[in-house]
């Protein structure tokens, strides 16, 4: 089983992309959140969900460990398969699901493409006892690209770096922040979650 790719970049779209490794290429499906965290050209490195069926192997890729493991918990739901899953984490960050399926936000989940109300009960039915308040994101730092080893210790360029990595715009995150009040003290993961409550307005 395939869990983590390591390449360069040859070719890029909103919905797959190919990582050339040691001269073999891999196709890997990915949600636009992960598009948007990506470079265009260049060494990248990706987490790898491996999906195997009767007439196929189909490779996930992933920035984050969060998007990795909510895409496995969704495809454990019945009804929902891979492309369904994918479809859901192109259309909202996983913070804002976890938050929706604790708060058994129908309206919020229904609204997604591809997602009735029935499936919207579903998800919170039977994600609701396997997530936490918390998640897998928590600031996690994205695996599409090469680690410089520096450590940020400023929480607001921190949420910037998550919002973008979610596939939210620079310009947008940065405006959003402006709107609220923030503490001086206040952690990455709590400036995070209320910027992505602003955002879901």
């Amino acid at each position: 089983m395939i869990a983590l790719l390591r390449g360069e970049l040859a070719y890029k779209s909103i919905d797959h992309v190919i990582i050339d490794t040691g001269g073999v290429g891999y196709r890997l499906l990915i949600p636009l959140s992960t598009f948007y965290a990506l470079p265009d050209t260049g060494q990248v490195r990706l987490l790898v969900h491996t999906h195997v069926r009767e007439d196929a192997l189909l490779l996930f890729g992933f920035a984050t460990p969060a998007e990795k493991e909510m895409f496995a918990t969704l495809i454990g739901i019945s009804g929902i398969g891979p492309k369904l899953a994918l479809n859901i984490l192109s259309h909202i960050p996983v913070i804002e699901l976890q938050t929706a399926v604790l708060a058994g936000d129908i309206k919020r989940l229904s609204a997604l493409p591809g997602i009735g109300k029935k499936t919207a009960e579903r998800l919170v039915l039977e994600l609701k006892d396997k997530i936490g308040p918390t998640g897998g994101l928590a600031g996690g730092q994205s695996s599409a690209a090469p680690s410089s080893g520096k450590v940020q210790s400023d929480p607001l360029a921190d949420v910037i770096s998550a919002l973008v990595n979610l596939g939210y715009k620079d310009a947008q995150a940065r405006k959003v922040l402006e709107t609220m009040e923030i503490s001086h003290d206040a952690p990455m993961e709590e400036i995070l979650k209320g910027a992505l409550k602003v955002l879901a307005r």
